[in-house]
């Protein structure tokens, strides 16, 4: 009942994978101001996580986002056909040739990948050496997945045997927790698999903003005035946000040459 209440009424009755929901939840990521301010700031933290350089970044996912209106050159794309997006594609095989892009980026997007690697395998191949993956992505700590397991539509599972899962749709299916089974969890496993990469920083962060914000299906529960204030608790918080944390950051550095 609580989260029938919390549901925001022009997100309410949409399957999640149907396409017009992504021009609905544009509206709100615009509208709302809370969470309007929380994007930017993601945007921001995305933006100066990039190498420098004139080639362009491609983002997964952007959906409902506005990260092509803060950093110039971005490639937008989906998996879903969507007014303002420049490619539709399927984040198993991009098509860009290899080493033509300086990184590729994504805000909520890795968890729902159910062939995470193939991602980065192609990502291994288009981006050049020296660039970067950013990505926001949730996080498990000991207060976010009490809150992702019962406040949140999506499976949040720390204990799936292996990253890969079956994709009944590009939104429907997901796994909350992969990000920190990849980065965290199987650590050792992803450095193994691709010693292209290293794991240049995870920062974890934001334990109450994003669900004060209500996000992109829910209610906002404060106004935007309020981000500033919330966010100046939160860095108070810093020392125990492996136990409060429900996002990280993660930048991931290419490093060594291209693919034969």
């Amino acid at each position: 009942m609580l989260k029938r209440w919390l549901e925001h009424p022009l997100t309410r009755g949409f399957d999640l994978d149907d396409p017009n929901l992504i021009g609905v939840r544009r509206k709100l990521a615009r509208d709302k101001a809370f969470l309007r301010r929380l994007y930017e700031e993601w945007y921001e933290e995305i933006r100066s996580a990039l190498p420098p350089g004139e080639e362009p970044v491609l983002e997964l996912g952007s959906g409902p986002g506005f990260l092509n209106e803060r950093i110039p050159r971005v490639i937008t794309s989906d998996v879903l056909p969507s007014s303002g997006i420049d490619v539709l594609l399927n984040a198993s095989g991009l098509p860009v040739a290899s080493g033509a892009l300086r990184g590729v980026v994504m805000t909520n997007v890795l968890h729902h990948l159910g062939d995470p690697r193939a991602f980065f395998r192609e990502a291994t191949r288009v981006v050049r050496p020296g660039g970067a993956i950013v990505m926001i992505e949730p996080w498990a700590t000991t207060v976010s997945r009490l809150t992702y397991s019962y406040l949140h539509h999506e499976p949040f599972d720390m204990k799936a045997a292996t990253w890969e899962f079956a994709s009944a749709g590009p939104l429907t299916d997901a796994n909350g927790a992969l990000p920190w089974i990849i980065f965290e969890r199987d650590r050792a496993v992803f450095e193994r698999e691709f010693p292209e990469w290293r794991v240049s920083r995870i920062r974890l962060d934001m334990p109450f903003a994003y669900v004060l914000s209500g996000g992109m299906s829910l209610r906002g529960l404060v106004p935007g005035w309020a981000y500033g204030v919330c966010r100046s608790f939160e860095r108070t918080l810093k020392p125990w946000m492996r136990h409060l944390a429900m996002f990280a950051s993660i930048v991931l550095t290419r490093e060594g040459g291209l693919p034969a």
